[in-house]
């Protein structure tokens, strides 16, 4: 079986909308498996330039599949290890969750592969 690795990652400003009210951070942070294929997510790394907590939300066709906190000023690695498929035709997509009015850049960087 062939795999290929797939990426949803950048540098990204944002300004929060509150920490219940995940929004898309960017267009390009969408990835739907290729007809043919299932995804598996490997791992997240972000991290956070400002002075508070904000939460990457990985979502699946609209809801919420996990949620990565980062800290103040700090960074974060979760290594998924292939814990669920994507099928083919399902989007996967990073929202940011911050305080209402908190301005920064977060970095992102989701690793998948595609099988």
């Amino acid at each position: 079986m062939i795999s290929k690795p797939a990426f949803l990652q950048g540098v990204y400003p944002f300004e929060g909308s509150g920490l219940d009210k995940p929004g898309p951070l960017h267009p390009d942070l969408a990835y739907t498996p290729p007809p043919g294929t299932t995804a598996q997510a490997l791992y997240f790394r972000g991290g956070n330039s400002t002075d508070e907590l904000v939460t990457v939300v990985l979502l699946r066709d609209g809801a919420p599949m996990r949620y990565f906190p980062i800290g103040a000023r700090a960074s974060t690695h979760v290594a998924l290890a292939v814990v669920e498929d994507v099928d083919e035709g399902s989007t996967l997509e990073l929202h940011l969750a911050a305080r209402e009015g908190l301005s920064g850049t977060v970095v992102v960087d989701l690793g998948l592969v595609e099988v």
